[in-house]
């Protein structure tokens, strides 16, 4: 089951991952401007300059790029086996939005969260930080997919210990400054 999970979350997983990655290969590097136009909130960043518009813009696309490969790749007996979901059934174009504007969501509503109580960029704020949008997610998809609530603990317990790994692999390689 923790590989249909892991399937299932695939988009998520990997446009939660490209900022970073845009970061240090200069993709999209017109668009490296504050969400939050650098604008404040009682005295505080709204968002933070490390929130961009390039970081933004690469997860959605890249959640939606996974999306469409997970319903071409869903014709293989291997990828159906693994499917959560029928990629034929659905509405392809809804989940793929869905899944990426929750995953958007979902770093930034906790990055305004974080800006609210005064912890830094790269600050520690767990289970947060690994989780965010998993809770996104949860917000948007749930009502369209009806997952139920242990499908999303299942989730979200298996993610945290999975970002954890991936970032601190991350920070060994120098794509990413935290190590949680």
């Amino acid at each position: 089951m923790i590989e249909k999970i892991i399937y299932f979350f695939l988009p998520a997983y990997l446009a939660n991952m490209s900022p970073p990655l845009a970061k240090k290969f200069k993709i999209l590097q017109p668009l490296e401007k504050p969400v939050d136009f650098g604008k404040k909130f009682f005295g505080q960043p709204l968002l933070g300059n490390h929130k961009t518009w390039r970081g933004v813009i690469f997860e959605f696309l890249v959640a939606l790029v996974t999306v469409f490969l997970q319903r071409i790749f869903f014709h293989f007996d291997f990828f159906k086996k693994i499917s959560i979901l029928d990629y034929e059934k659905i509405n392809i174009f809804l989940f793929g939005f869905l899944i990426s504007f929750g995953t958007v969501f979902g770093d930034l509503f906790f990055a305004f969260i974080k800006r609210r109580l005064k912890l830094k960029p790269g600050a520690p704020f767990l289970p947060f930080d690994q989780t965010n949008y998993v809770i996104g997610c949860f917000i948007f998809l749930e009502p369209f997919l009806k997952l139920g609530i242990l499908f999303w603990i299942k989730l979200f317990l298996i993610t945290f210990f999975l970002h954890i790994i991936v970032n601190y692999l991350g920070y060994l390689l120098k794509i990413h400054e935290a190590k949680w």
